[in-house]
């Protein structure tokens, strides 16, 4: 890799995302997250601090025999010698040396104050700490980054010492010099500016490394870049503390997409929101759902009035094809929707509703005011396409999906002192010509009429055995009403290679979950016999 002439898209995820509240990763974790990173052809991966805890040592021992990385070379990140110590005998820096990553990120003061308060030491010394490192790394024959930390405070304080410690690292050998806002409190002019001016009266190579604070991060780093630098930090699904890193998805995005700059390998930008969701799964944090470009919200379109132009073309309403990261435009069907939105819906479940017809027009009429009466009960079927695809093909062929015909069910609690509740469910139904009569038991009642459900259509339909209740959401409707108050339901069910949502509602939680879980048994057969 030409670590001179080429653009750096550099990760921190596994270090400085891990940081963020709530987040726990293993290494095994890290090691998942790190392979997922180099599909997106990041050049560099931070993978963590060797010899500050034992977890991020172990990852860089596990990583020689288990990463094969593709794209990226691995980072070590670590600090400059303690003072007084030399960098040869500082078991920090020996961590660091024998992480077995070709690449070292030194963390280092540039803000005065910093250096005196929290390092307890001089400013010459200081210096002398960041060439001493720096100098033994590069000996050592490792690829040497910077990172300044507090750097644009410390400018602001004293900024002959915060470039000094610049011109420190590079004379050393530091071929990367990354400004931190590492309080986040920069603005995009405020940030172009300081840059400029490192780039200017330095020479160095300037990279950018910003935290969320104040809502700018990913604004901030394209401002760094328009200013010069050349290397970019950041996390993927903008994890970190506080209120999180620069998100380096939408970083790489707006440069590729809107500013026409290459800084990763030509078609890897378009797994960017599969890559995003994939690792949100390991980390067990939920994708925001209206993230920038990756987000399930991100090509979302609810007005009718957006509907109806997208219909003409669909860059009328979206500011670029959302198939160049991987994702796709989804037409949400709501109470506001007009008839374009069903139509175009519709389409994409495979049904022409042509409203240049009579049938057509009064179809969509149908299928409008279906929606619109269900939503004003508490139903939405804007996050629960099953539902609404089972709805419209009723309407369409003018019979409901039926593989089985539910007689009753029941579902009792018992609790007994000293003991769990449990939960216990019964249900009589017909299916594949007869009468099949289940009971299930569940650490809950939804859990019970669901595994009694799966129990008593498996015999029909073995298939029903791959289908699972992946998540389970609920929502008080109108909340005035206290416990008699509508409750709403969304189920996510998946058959091991797709998942789908389904709604249901009801005064009570147990019914409207009920609903929800028919409409997910009945999606999902339809799906495997059609």
């Amino acid at each position: 890799m030409d670590l001179q002439g080429s653009f750096h898209v550099y990760d921190t995820t596994l270090r400085d995302g891990a940081q963020q509240e709530g987040l726990n990763l293993s290494v095994a974790d890290k090691l998942a997250i790190a392979r997922q990173l180099d599909g997106l052809g990041v050049g560099f991966i931070e993978g963590g601090w060797p010899g500050a805890n034992p977890r991020d040592t172990e990852f860089f021992r596990r990583a020689r025999s288990e990463l094969d990385l593709a794209h990226a070379r691995l980072a070590a990140f670590g600090a400059t010698r303690r003072a007084g110590v030399a960098a040869a005998d500082d078991p920090q820096v020996a961590a660091l040396r024998d992480s077995g990553a070709s690449v070292v990120t030194l963390v280092a003061k540039a803000h005065d104050r910093h250096v005196e308060l929290a390092l307890r030491t001089t400013l010459e010394e200081n210096l002398a700490m960041v060439r001493d490192t720096v100098a033994h790394l590069r000996a050592e024959g490792q690829t040497v980054f910077l990172d300044a930390e507090h750097f644009f405070d410390g400018y602001r304080d004293n900024r002959d010492y915060a470039l000094e410690v610049l011109r420190t690292a590079a004379e050393a050998g530091a071929e990367v010099m990354a400004l931190c806002d590492t309080n986040g409190g920069m603005l995009p002019g405020w940030v172009a500016d300081v840059v400029h001016d490192v780039g200017a009266a330095t020479g160095v190579r300037v990279g950018i490394h910003c935290h969320n604070d104040t809502g700018c991060a990913v604004a901030n780093t394209l401002a760094a870049v328009d200013a010069g630098a050349t290397h970019v930090q950041g996390t993927i699904n903008g994890y970190g503390e506080r209120t999180g890193n620069a998100d380096l998805v939408a970083v790489v995005a707006n440069l590729e997409l809107k500013l026409d700059r290459t800084v990763l390998p030509t078609g890897l930008l378009s797994e960017a929101t599969r890559i995003a969701h994939a690792v949100a799964e390991v980390t067990n944090v939920p994708s925001a759902s209206r993230q920038p470009y990756v987000g399930t919200s991100a090509f979302a379109h609810k007005a009718g009035l957006h509907a109806s132009a997208i219909k003409v073309d669909p860059n009328l309403y979206q500011h670029l094809d959302p198939v160049a990261v991987g994702n796709d435009m989804r037409l949400l069907v709501s109470d506001m929707a007009g008839r374009a939105s069903i139509e175009l819906k519709g389409r994409q479940l495979g049904y022409d509703l042509d409203q240049e017809t009579e049938e057509g027009k009064e179809l969509v009429g149908r299928v409008i005011a279906r929606v619109k009466e269900l939503e004003s009960r508490g139903y939405t079927f804007e996050a629960a396409d099953a539902s609404f695809e089972l709805l419209l093909v009723e309407e369409v062929e003018g019979v409901r999906p039926a593989y089985f015909d539910i007689e009753s069910w029941r579902v009792i609690t018992e609790n007994k002192p000293g003991d769990e509740a449990a939960s216990e469910a019964t249900v009589k139904l017909r299916a594949g010509g007869a009468r099949i009569v289940v009971a299930g038991e569940g650490n809950g009642p939804v859990n019970a009429l669901d595994h009694a459900l799966r129990l008593a259509i498996g015999q029909a339909y073995p298939e029903v055995a791959k289908f699972e209740l992946i998540d389970y959401k609920v929502r008080i409707v109108d909340q005035g009403h206290g416990t008699d108050a509508v409750t709403r339901v969304l189920i996510e069910t998946t058959d091991g290679s797709s998942s789908w949502v389904t709604v249901g509602v009801g005064h009570n939680v147990v019914e409207a979950s009920w609903g929800a879980l028919l409409d997910g048994m009945t999606f999902g057969l339809r799906r495997h016999h059609t």
